[in-house]
């Protein structure tokens, strides 16, 4: 298992560096393979906080620090109550909903119809809310977080700097409380999640490095389609769930 936690790991942290997000998206559904999901969701918040950190300080001139306050506190405030609720992880009604909001939001990304509606003023606090809440209860925050923020304008890699700026405030209201409820079951798994770190911090220089020569014009429909993928996968997971 060390090598496809690995593997996977560098994979997961290579795709957050260019989209913002795939850490928690990649890495969990491997650590289910052998643990509960709740378990998995605790243990691979500890890869996501190093990677994130790491990265933050990679990207930090380019942070939007405006946007920052707006959203991210509100995301950080929703992600912790969320962290409260994950219970509801094993909800594949909440998975396949989820699922379908990340679909329809790259879709409209992708056809060009969201470039009509931009995100300004209150809209920041209340998109920050909502990515923070649903992504706490589900595990998954990333997605859900970019999808918000391609409602913005940014460049690249203002989006991918804020974004990290916003996962790290998130998980670090998130990690207390995922870690507490699963310490003695995390401890068992050091090895483990040893090597998902060393593997998302690999992929984070490796990531980065790709970002920078990423032309602005493919950015954010790369990152819609990986979206997309996303949410096909967790709506895929969530209707298999609920039969």
């Amino acid at each position: 298992m060390e090598l496809l936690v690995l593997f996977v790991s560098i994979a997961a942290g290579s795709v957050a560096a260019i989209a913002g997000f795939g850490i928690g998206s990649l890495i969990t559904p491997v650590f289910a393979l052998h643990y509960p999901l709740k378990v998995a969701v605790a243990a691979v918040a500890i890869p996501h906080i190093a990677a994130t950190a790491t990265r933050l300080w990679l990207m930090r001139e380019h942070v939007d620090r405006k946007l920052l306050i707006r959203f991210g506190f509100a995301s950080a405030v929703g992600g912790l109550i969320g962290a409260f609720l994950y219970s509801a992880a094993g909800n594949p009604v909440l998975t396949a909903i989820f699922g379908a909001a990340l679909m329809l939001t790259a879709l409209l990304e992708l056809t060009g119809a969201a470039r009509r509606v931009k995100l300004r003023g209150p809209w920041a606090w209340i998109a920050g809310t909502a990515s923070g809440l649903l992504g706490g209860m589900v595990g998954n925050q990333g997605g859900i977080r970019s999808a918000a923020l391609l409602g913005f304008e940014t460049t690249r890699q203002s989006f991918v700097a804020t974004a990290t700026a916003v996962a790290l405030l998130v998980d670090l209201a998130r990690l207390p409380v995922y870690v507490s409820g699963q310490y003695q079951t995390l401890m068992t798994m050091a090895g483990v999640i040893g090597w998902a770190t060393a593997g998302a911090l690999i992929g984070t220089f490796i990531g980065k490095r790709v970002l920078d020569v990423i032309p602005e014009r493919v950015f954010r429909p790369s990152v819609s389609v990986l979206i997309l993928s996303l949410g096909a996968y967790m709506l895929w997971v969530g209707i298999r769930g609920m039969f």
